[in-house]
Order: C-alpha cells, then structure tokens, then sequence
C-alpha cells in the first residue's frame, strides 16, 4: 500500500504544470549531456533506449528514460530520478551498469537535476518501449556485483566545489568536463576493475589522459600533451572543433561524431569557452612528449616526384589530393595529418580504422557542410594499409611508431569494410 502512495505521489507531482523555462533549461542540460546518443537506438523514437553496448561480459541494453508510465520512467518521482542519475540506483534498489556514468553525474547541482527531471516529465513525448534484457550469462548477469562496485569506486554525492580553480570560467568548464560532460568516460584510462583512474583533475594526470579503444576508435588525450593532446590547440581551436567538429588540425571520428552532433553544437560560447579554458589548464600527462615542429621534406620529395618512401607511392594514389603533399589539408575541410594529435597517438587504431571504413562528418548549425572520407579497405591490402598509415605518421615532423600489417588485420575484423567504396550508411544517391 506504501508503494501504491508513493507511485500516486509521483504521478501526480508529473502530472502538474512545469515551468517552461525550467524544462528549457533541462533539455539544454539534457543535451549539454548526450543523454539522447545512448537512449536512442537507430531509428527509434528519442530517449526509448534499446541501444546496444557490447562489454567484456556480454551485451547490455540502453534503458527508455521517457516519461512512459509502463514502460519508462513515468513513475519516478524526482528522488527516484536524482538516485539513478547520480547513484547509480534504480527505484528497486538495483544499481546500473556503469555504462551509465553516474560517476561523474554524482557531482550535478540539485538545481540542475531538478531541471532535468523536469525535461524529462514535460518535455520529452511517452514512448511504449519495453527495456531489453541484457545478453550476459549467469551468473554474470548477478546484479549485487555492480551493488559492490559501486561502493568501491562510485564518488559520494556532494555539491561540486569550483574553489580549487582561481577563475569562474574554468571552474564553469571543470564542472561541465568533469559532471554533465562525463568526458572522462572516454578519455581517462580505466583500471582492470573498469573503474576510471581519475575522476577530476584533482586526482591526477591521469584524467583526460586517453581512453582505451571504444568500438574500434581510440579516445585522444584532453591535456596538454604537445603531439598526442591539445598543448598545440588554443581556446578558440577547441571551441571550433566542439561547435562543428573540425578545425585546423583535426576532424570528428568515431563516437565524438555524435557528441558533436547531439550536444556540443547545441551549447552556448560561454559553455564552450569554459570547456575549453578548464582543458587548457590541464598539463600535458607525458613530460617527456616533445613539442611538434613542421618538417617540409616530405613535401618536397613528392613535389619532385619521389614516391621512394616507404606508404609514399600509396599516398600520392588516394590521399594527397585532398590532403596535400604537404600535410596540411584544406582547413576545415579535409583535416591536416601534419601535427594532428590522432595520427601521432601511440595506439594508431583510429588511422587504421578511419583508412580501413572511412568516416563521415555531418554539417553543423556553425559549419552546414558535410564531408566524406571514402573507405580504402575494399581495395588496399593491408600492407599498402600499413605503408600509408606508417607514411602519414613519419613525416611532416610526425614522429610516431610504424604500423605492421598485423595491426591492419586485427582492427580489420572490427571495422565495417564493404565492397561498395563508401563508409557505412552513405549512399551514392544524392
């Protein structure tokens, strides 16, 4: 009967008008979030979940965070959503995979949770969507592990404290980074217990240090590391990379496609500003990585016509029309390879990847255009994979580790690699 109350309760504090400036404040943190990339599998309704992650153990499914009343979160009332979020804990006492990062969410003001919750109730349309089971074996599929784990390694909830940073605007961005953001749950490296090394920069180099492969791509470094970060980036770099994916050294890939796609275009500048000026306080997290300086050799020999190089002869075929026998690209356009952290990183599965399946990067509200690398998979082998991946990451003042053929071949069986010479889900039609 007590649970009959307090579902009464709830549905009847959901059911009451919201202020419609604070669920446009939620869904401005709804999206500052990501929230709809993970509930929302292709092609289904915003927020109804269903989206897949594949873990070591197993597949788990996103859950459906509308406002449904059977199937979704239509019942719970603010205390219940503020749990989950920031606790890791459903209304019946299970905790959440941490594929939800409740970790970071821990440290969201009450204020903004209250936003959320309001978005959530108000501003986002019901769906009847039943939660798929997760795809994980027993006695795998225990739950009182997680219970465990999240004791261990999940941070108490507590108002987030911007007096260690002696400036407004960096404590702002510290806060969006480290909460609403949840960067680190791609870009901090994990320990063999799953949990992040660091959970702010309080706690060591290690946060926003590189993240290890998610779906075939690898998750750079956020600090200032000169090659393989952002030591070479100003503010205004990395806000025009977050408003549009693209700047002058690098394009989106991989999963922060959809960051770009689903939040960070959608934020404010002084958002973005604040991002940027907090990631820039952050030291580089490898003092012995040197800073990069142009290197114009390579561009001379292919001007003159010497391809003798090792990966040369296959750059000049598929690559250096758009992106030059400089390095340099076409700002904003085609991405330089000359000083671009990705291509230099010390895991090169993001090259293979990008050469081996293409990439696409949609058009932005700042930057409409889109643009397509084709897929090379189809037609190179993986030693001519190998040799350009090796060319790009040796020249022009790169000074990355070679690529062998072997390492083409592993991240080959991940990559979606056709037959058609186009990445997946573009289409010759226009």
């Amino acid at each position: 009967m007590a649970f009959g109350l307090l579902t009464a309760r709830a549905a009847n504090a959901a059911a009451k008008p919201a202020d419609p400036a604070l669920v446009a404040h939620g869904e401005y943190l709804a999206r500052a979030g990501d929230c709809i990339a993970c509930h929302t599998t292709q092609g289904g309704k915003p927020f109804a979940g269903g989206l897949k992650f594949d873990t070591p153990i197993g597949a788990i499914y996103s859950t459906n965070i509308t406002p449904d009343a059977g199937s979704g979160i239509g019942k719970w009332s603010y205390d219940d959503f503020a749990r989950a979020v920031r606790q890791g804990v459903r209304p019946n006492g299970d905790t959440l995979y941490p594929a939800m990062p409740y970790p970071s969410y821990a440290r969201l003001s009450d204020d903004d949770m209250k936003a959320l919750y309001a978005y959530f109730m108000h501003g986002v349309g019901p769906v009847q969507a039943q939660n798929r089971a997760v795809d994980i074996p027993w006695p795998l599929s225990m739950r009182w592990p997680l219970g465990a784990w999240r004791v261990l390694f999940a941070p108490k909830v507590q108002a987030f404290d911007g007096s260690h940073y002696n400036d407004a605007i960096v404590a702002r961005g510290a806060y969006l980074v480290q909460g609403l953001g949840h960067c680190g749950a791609c870009h901090t490296p994990r320990a063999r217990t799953m949990q992040e090394l660091a959970l702010t920069d309080l706690e060591g180099d290690d946060f926003l240090a590189g993240g290890a492969p998610i779906d075939g791509w690898v998750p750079s470094s956020l600090r200032g590391n000169p090659r393989t970060g952002l030591g070479n980036w100003s503010e205004d770099d990395i806000v025009q990379f977050l408003k549009s994916g693209r700047n002058l050294h690098t394009a989106a890939f991989g999963g922060m496609t959809d960051v770009v796609q689903h939040s960070m275009q959608h934020m404010n500048d002084p958002d973005l500003l604040a991002i940027a000026r907090y990631l820039k306080t952050l030291p580089s997290s490898d003092p012995k990585e040197t800073a990069y300086a142009y290197d114009p050799a390579a561009a001379h020999k292919l001007q003159n016509g010497d391809a003798s190089a090792r990966g040369a002869a296959v750059y000049r075929d598929n690559c250096m029309a758009c992106h030059r026998s400089d390095g340099r690209g076409y700002t904003r356009v085609f991405p330089a390879l000359g000083g671009n952290p990705v291509v230099q990183g010390k895991d090169p599965t993001s090259l293979i990847h990008v050469l081996l399946a293409g990439s696409a990067l949609e058009g932005t509200k700042s930057s409409p255009s889109s643009f397509t690398m084709p897929p090379f998979g189809w037609r190179l082998s993986d030693q001519d994979v190998a040799d350009v991946a090796t060319f790009v990451r040796v020249n022009w003042g790169n000074t990355a580790a070679p690529v062998s053929a072997d390492d083409v071949a592993k991240i080959r069986k991940m990559a979606a690699v056709n037959a058609s010479g186009l990445p997946p889900g573009a289409s010759l039609k226009h």
